[in-house]
């Protein structure tokens, strides 16, 4: 129905712009911000007026707007209305959508589409009697008719505007419901008004005001016979939008299964090396024809007659049944080579169309594999950095993150199936399976052509159909490859004692199903598998937890350093429990893998900050009594004034062994757990809301933390009598970000850094939040150091939390994605006052060992052959130089292309 023929209904009455308690006025009725995402009801978001009075309102003048949560001087969409609300009646506006999930709304009588896109769980609609956008609407509660134009505003979740107090809100975008008015009542408190409900009542004009008058027939437009790029054009948009063509071409792409709906097509003669004959625009685009695409197959050519259209952002031409002829025509279709990264204008001038990749390509993103079957590719032979950590923030980092946006490309499988929200899908995820691990950082060679295509506001690359196990010979259009090394062990590191730590991804010996009411995500058969927003924060059942715990455990044995620091394991006394509980319980998992007594945990204190100060995580430490000793008690620094929103630091000095267990002094060292507040923005205020300088939200509390922390290890080297201390743990800071300069002007250096790899991948980028951060005389000891690459640079479709999602299972108890932290360790050679050792005799030159020549006094032997040889008869050569697999040139050993992402 258009806005013309809404306005036909009744004749319209001027009513005053001011709240309506008296029930005089429009008021917001129904407000639905989740459409088209996971669980959606309806494929769009939608607002329903609702006219209390008895006479018919128009529209003419008024807006819908929306301001999003944070949002102070102006807001973020503008619709115009125009038509009538019948007496006792509805008017329904549809808004965007967050994908294709739900239903079709009823007919709308507005349809304001991509204008009007509210946010899903907080941000302010308002209804205003004026054309243009509210600017003196204030921040904080509102009486509506104190602000000129406005006649009803809706705050839901934690915005800063609302009507005396802000409704609730649905708690995630895939949480199917709306806020709905309960009759229509309007007391100006939004919180007592707004019902968060799942019975949805999208209402239209026509559903609650009668009949309207009926639009006339349209007459029908005769098609414009163009060619694919007139209908492309040189912009972001057809120029052709709303009307009815005519065009040809080669079948170059087919989804007749998957959700797409369509087929690609392109002009017949171009791509390969046919010159360009239209510079600027593209000569393929998107045929949306659900009723046309079974008919259709590849290297077919095809006459096309339908509606011009923009799909969120993507050219396209719908046709219905009838639409489709078969033609002949001159000239194939090629792929076009290319080298990318192109600009927005390059790719506009190739969308559509089938092309070639040229160069080289890595996977550079591999989260969004295990729900939509999708990776992010680079040109290149690297994953792409976080901002951060290679540029300081701000106006370095936003330029890095400008240029990482510009080469990012999804690779797709031609499908819109989200494996994670579909029960009964039984197809395994494309690209990823058991032997086929896809790791970030993996190079990428295309086998076939795909085509440049824009979807959920991202290009992308399709295959030339929908990629499942059955069409994988036909169209998977890359060889991925296996970056993962065969040998399951972190570098060695050497020294006489050895340092990790290691984030544990929330750890916890209390299930989900011990808590009463504890929401949980459940596998494509229901079956509970962690929890959802429950104080426990793991595994949600006894066969959840053990394939957690095989998979930590082996990593940990895997790791088997001296000492490790946990982060993210359960603080048990949250849970009425000796607060060691959870720790020890990973100590008897970690020994009954291990076959042996190899590990045992340092005790908490009893000196710790109270019970509700603490998280419901926490930090430790575990270690090898054959390597190491602890001396004297644990300490936690009980400081919340910088820590009353993250873990706080544990300290622990420790003694090298010397085959005695009682161990040799002058071999200590400190080392100091810590685990600093996130970046995730909730409830910042002041210093700590994100800047948009790239380190995210609470920069601020991060800094004050690492301030506390130097000042902590700087009592900790008085108290203990020792200078060789190690700040380890996840610091939630990259590379280049405030925090972390703070450690490092107080002369600690990163150990991390020197291996050239990284512990953290988010957003298609990586970089290292977790690192070891070494005092001066505690670096002099340091004999290598690696970050071990078993977690961020894999699926998560490995984790625990994924069994059984799809239709492969993909779970193994060993140490892959174990975590999505990769764990760091060190070497430290700590040397101490010993016995000499009676001297063996050296053998005489010209001996052999082991069928090796002592080279010794033998004329033109390398360098080389000596070391060889004293390996042989026991000796240990001198690290430096000589230190096996720690260089970290080109001669890397196990570095592949470069840094590898997750």
């Amino acid at each position: 129905m258009t806005t013309a023929a809404l306005a036909l209904l009744a004749p319209a009455v001027a009513l005053p712009s001011q709240a309506s308690p008296a029930g005089d006025s429009l008021v917001i009725n129904e407000a639905y911000t989740n459409g088209g995402s996971a669980n959606a009801v309806y494929t769009h978001k939608f607002v329903e007026l609702y006219n209390p009075t008895d006479q018919p309102i128009s529209l003419d003048g008024w807006s819908l707007q929306y301001r999003s949560a944070t949002g102070t001087a102006a807001t973020q969409g503008t619709v115009a209305l125009s038509g009538t609300v019948p007496a006792k009646g509805h008017f329904l506006v549809s808004g965007s959508s967050n994908g294709t999930a739900g239903a079709v709304l009823p007919q709308a009588d507005l349809v304001a589409g991509g204008a009007f896109n509210p946010a899903g769980t907080k941000g302010t609609i308002v209804l205003a009697r004026q054309a243009g956008t509210v600017t003196d609407l204030p921040v904080g509660s509102v009486v509506t008719g104190q602000v000129p134009g406005v006649t009803d505003v809706l705050g839901y979740g934690a915005t800063n505007t609302f009507e005396t107090t802000a409704a609730g809100a649905p708690s995630a975008n895939a949480d199917p419901k709306s806020l709905t008015r309960t009759n229509g009542v309007d007391t100006d408190d939004n919180s007592a008004d707004f019902a968060v409900t799942d019975q949805l009542t999208p209402t239209n004009a026509a559903a609650t005001g009668g009949e309207p008058t009926p639009e006339p027939e349209p007459q029908p437009t005769p098609a414009e016979r163009i060619t694919i790029a007139q209908l492309q054009g040189t912009g972001t948009a057809t120029p052709y939008a709303g009307r009815q063509v005519t065009t040809t071409g080669g079948d170059t792409a087919v989804y007749s299964t998957g959700g797409y709906d369509g087929y690609y097509i392109q002009t017949a003669g171009t791509g390969g090396d046919t010159p360009d004959a239209t510079p600027g625009a593209s000569d393929g685009v998107f045929v949306y024809s659900p009723d046309t695409v079974g008919s259709v197959a590849l290297g077919d050519h095809v006459q096309v007659t339908g509606e011009a259209a923009e799909h969120y952002g993507l050219t396209q031409i719908k046709v219905a049944a009838g639409g489709v002829l078969p033609v002949a025509e001159p000239g194939a279709v090629a792929p076009t080579p290319v080298e990318f990264p192109l600009d927005e204008a390059g790719r506009e001038a190739l969308e559509g169309m089938v092309l070639a990749q040229q160069g080289d390509w890595t996977v550079t993103d591999n989260y969004s594999l295990n729900q939509y079957g999708s990776l992010g590719v680079v040109p290149g032979t690297k994953p792409l950095d976080n901002p951060t950590s290679v540029a300081r923030p701000g106006a370095e980092a936003q330029a890095v993150a400008a240029a990482n946006a510009q080469q990012l490309i999804v690779l797709d499988d031609g499908a819109t199936t989200n494996f994670m929200r579909s029960p009964g899908n039984q197809n395994p995820l494309p690209y990823l399976d058991a032997d086929q691990p896809v790791r970030v950082g993996a190079g990428l060679e295309f086998t076939t052509g795909v085509i440049l295509d824009w979807r959920f506001d991202a290009w992308s690359f399709q295959p030339l159909g929908h990629l499942t196990d059955a069409t994988a010979a036909a169209v998977q259009p890359v060889t991925i490859e296996d970056t993962r090394p065969a040998e399951a062990a972190p570098e060695t590191v050497g020294g006489n004692v050895t340092v990790g730590s290691f984030n544990v991804l929330n750890y916890f010996t209390t299930l989900g199903q011990d808590v009463a009411g504890c929401s949980t995500y459940r596998d494509r058969a229901g079956t509970p598998v962690t929890t959802n927003g429950c104080l426990p924060r793991g595994a949600h059942t006894p066969e959840a937890f053990a394939r957690q715990q095989e998979k930590i455990a082996a990593a940990i044995n895997g790791l088997d350093t001296s000492v490790v620091a946990l982060e993210e394991i359960e603080n048990s006394e949250k849970f009425g429990l000796d607060r060691d509980h959870a720790l020890a319980h990973l100590v008897e998992a970690l020994n009954a893998q291990a076959g042996e007594q190899r590990w045992a945990f340092v005790a908490s204190p009893a000196a710790r900050p109270a019970l509700a100060d603490e998280d419901v995580i926490r930090s430790a430490f575990i270690y090898q009594p054959a390597e190491v000793t602890p001396v004297g008690e644990s300490v936690i620094l009980d400081d919340q004034t910088n820590f009353d929103n993250a873990r706080e630091p544990m300290a622990q000095l420790f003694r090298a062994a010397d085959g005695t267990s009682v161990g040799a002094a002058g071999t200590e060292f400190v080392a100091i757990t810590n685990h600093f507040k996130s970046k995730g923005g909730s409830g910042a205020t002041g210093d700590n809301v994100d800047t948009g300088d790239g380190q995210g939200a609470y920069n601020a509390d991060r800094v004050g933390q690492a301030e506390a922390l130097v000042a902590f290890a700087e009592r900790m080297k008085a108290e203990t009598g020792t200078d060789r201390v190690l700040l380890m743990g996840d610091f939630n800071s990259y590379e280049k970000e405030d925090p972390i300069r703070v450690l490092e002007a107080a002369g600690y250096v990163s150990q991390g850094a020197l291996t050239g790899e990284y512990s953290y991948a988010f957003g298609g980028a990586v970089g290292s939040l977790d690192g070891i951060y070494a005092s001066p005389s505690a670096a002099a000891a340091i004999s290598g150091q690696d970050i071990w690459m078993i977690n961020a640079n894999e699926s998560v479709a490995l984790e625990y939390s994924r069994h059984n999602y799809v239709a492969e299972d993909l779970y193994s108890a060993d140490q892959w994605r174990s975590s999505d932290h990769n764990p760091i360790l060190v070497g430290l050679q700590l040397d101490a006052p010993v016995t000499e050792p009676t001297p063996e005799p050296e053998p005489s030159p010209g001996e052999t060992c082991d069928g090796v020549t002592d080279p010794r006094g033998v004329p033109g032997k390398p360098a080389n052959s000596v070391r060889e040889w004293l390996r042989c008869v026991g000796a240990t050569p001198g690290h430096g130089g000589d230190h096996p697999g720690k260089g970290h040139g080109p001669e890397h050993p196990g570095k592949g292309r470069g840094p590898v992402r997750p």
